[in-house]
This record gives C-alpha cells, sequence and structure tokens, in this order.
C-alpha cells in the first residue's frame, strides 16, 4: 500500500509539474514541412493522399483480421496492433500538419506539443517491442511449429502486446515531461512540421547534455535491443529454413519473413537515423524528410507488404469482397 501510494503521489506531483511548465511556456512555431507555391501544393497532396490511403489499408487490415475466423491466431492479432499503431501515428501528425498549411496558423500550444510527443514516442516505443514480439512469434511458427501453441500461446501475446504498449507510454511520457521542462528561448520556431523531441531540445537555453545523454540510452534500449533480438529470431529461421526439404514450404517461410524484414528494415532503419546519430551530423531538413518517411509513408507500405506477401490475407479480403458482393444483390 506505501508503495501504491508513493506511486501516486509522485505521478500527480509529475502532473502538477507538466501543466505548470505547459502554463507558463508561449506557444511554439511550426514552420512547417511546405511553402504555399505550386510544386509544394502539389507535394502536400501527395502527402494528403497517401496518408488517407495507410489509414484505410490499416483499418481494412484490422477489419480483415477481426472478421476472418481463419486470421484468429496470434501473429495476426500482433499485426492487427501494428495497424492499429500505424493508424494512431498518422491521427497524431498529419491532421495537425494539414491544418496548419491549409490556415496558415502554423502556433501549436505547449500542452498540444506535449501531447504530440507523448503519443508519438508512445507509438514509436510501442512499435519496436511489437516488431520484436512478431518476429518471435514467426521464429517459433517455423522452427518450432509442433510447440507453437506453448511456446506462442495467447496468454504470452496478449503479455508482449501489453508490454510493448506500456515501455512505449512510459518512455513517451518522460521524454515529453523532460522535454517541455527546459526554457526556451527565441522566438520559440520550431524547424519540423510536428513537435519531435530532438527538434525542440535544440531550442533550449538550458545546458541539455544531461538529457541528450538519457535520451540516447533510451534509444539504445527501445531501438537496438529489440532490433538485436529481432536479427536473432531472423538469423536462426533462416538456418531453419535452409535445412528445409520442402521446396513449397521454404517458398512460404522465406515470402512471411521476406515481408516482415522489409517492415521492420524501413522501420528501425529511419527511426536509428533520427535518434542515434551525432549531434554535429545532424540537419533540420534532413530531419524532416526522414521524419515524413517513417511517420506517412511507412504507415502505408506496412498494409501492402503483409497483404500482398500473405495468401490468408489475400484470401480473407476476397471473402469479403465476396459478401459484400452478394448483399450488393441482394
Amino acid at each position: 500500500m506505501m508503495k501504491l501510494s508513493s506511486f501516486s503521489s509522485f505521478a500527480v506531483s509529475l502532473f502538477y509539474e507538466i501543466m505548470n511548465i505547459w502554463n507558463t511556456t508561449s506557444d511554439f512555431i511550426l514552420l512547417g514541412l511546405f511553402h504555399h507555391t505550386e510544386a509544394h501544393l502539389f507535394l502536400f497532396s501527395m502527402v494528403l493522399t497517401i496518408a488517407f490511403g495507410s489509414l484505410m489499408g490499416n483499418a481494412l487490415m484490422i477489419l480483415l483480421i477481426h472478421q476472418d475466423v481463419r486470421l484468429h491466431t496470434p501473429m495476426y492479432f500482433l499485426l492487427s496492433q501494428l495497424s492499429l499503431m500505424d493508424m494512431m501515428l498518422i491521427s497524431t501528425i498529419v491532421p495537425k500538419m494539414a491544418a496548419d498549411y491549409l490556415s496558415g496558423k502554423k502556433s501549436i500550444s505547449p500542452a498540444g506539443c506535449g501531447l504530440q510527443i507523448f503519443f508519438f514516442i508512445t507509438l514509436e516505443g510501442s512499435e519496436c517491442f511489437l516488431l520484436a514480439s512478431m518476429s518471435y512469434d514467426r521464429y517459433v511458427a517455423v522452427c518450432h511449429p509442433l510447440r507453437y501453441p506453448v511456446l506462442m500461446s495467447w496468454q504470452l501475446c496478449l503479455r508482449m502486446t501489453v508490454g510493448s504498449w506500456s515501455l512505449g507510454a512510459a518512455d513517451g511520457l518522460m521524454q515529453a515531461a523532460a522535454t517541455l521542462s527546459f526554457p526556451f528561448c527565441g522566438a520559440h520556431e520550431i524547424n519540423h512540421f510536428f513537435c519531435e523531441a530532438p527538434t525542440l531540445v535544440r531550442l533550449a537555453c538550458a545546458d541539455t547534455f544531461v538529457f541528450e545523454y538519457v535520451m540516447y540510452i533510451c534509444c539504445v534500449l527501445m531501438l537496438l535491443v529489440p532490433f538485436s533480438l529481432i536479427l536473432i529470431s531472423y538469423s536462426l529461421i533462416l538456418a531453419a529454413v535452409l535445412q528445409m526439404h520442402s521446396r513449397e514450404a521454404r517458398k512460404k517461410a522465406f515470402a512471411t519473413c521476406s515481408s516482415h524484414l522489409s517492415v521492420v528494415g524501413l522501420f528501425y532503419g529511419a527511426a536509428i537515423f533520427i535518434y542515434m546519430r551525432p549531434k554535429s551530423y545532424r540537419s533540420a531538413n534532413h530531419d524532416k524528410i526522414v521524419s515524413v518517411f517513417y511517420t506517412i509513408f511507412t504507415p502505408l507500405l506496412n498494409p501492402i507488404i503483409y497483404s500482398m506477401r500473405n495468401s490468408e490475407v489475400k484470401g480473407a479480403l476476397r471473402k469479403c469482397m465476396g459478401q459484400c458482393a452478394a448483399l450488393h444483390h441482394k
């Protein structure tokens, strides 16, 4: 009881401290990604189209997994969580960016900035651990198929999912609170299209060495540790696949695992580029371009990769389309 009480008091005091910081800090200005030119208007339209397609694609994946009984397995449950994270990520970034560009009002309150950092870090961190969980699922399915119901039980699947969300949320809360605890000077202009911790820290008037060092350690834990587990899992999978005698089994295993590795490579490559580069090599324009890639483009690629390379998902889609056609005729 004492531990619970002390934790509750710490959470309450942290909440009031964050609210006090937000109330005493003036609004930030997001410089955005596009200018009001014909070329940038075209690019803006493309980004909106891609974001909308990503939302529809991930929503369709969740619907198919929920509706088709054949997809009620731990693997597809984890995939539905990945689609949910991608939908939330786009909803956190794109609406504000679009509203700022169309209205010309580029200000964002400290509370809004803190919420963007919290949700962004939460979703990115959760996806790191979720991809590691998915790699373990594939390792068990390929290397120990007969023991799959035991080694990858629903109970373990739910624990890994809850753990992924919890670790991501803890990191998001700490980074949002720590980033906005600094005093900011100048015009409060953020050379980005959303509030991202590394970009916001550059505006701080105080020494941020300790925070950047801690953030680097967090990045090692949130990025490199899951990434190492993923590499180990797929190394073991590759060794097992090469020993398979059935050509069809090898082909199916390679197809499934290559799609997973494509998602992992795109996601981790961009995240490591943003968060683990030395400060002297950072460029605001490069950061914005890479951020567009893994906040808008990658969520679109996930459902495409998993649907085009997966016969079970394509079968569920054909079944769903057949049911919709039957209802239309009726």
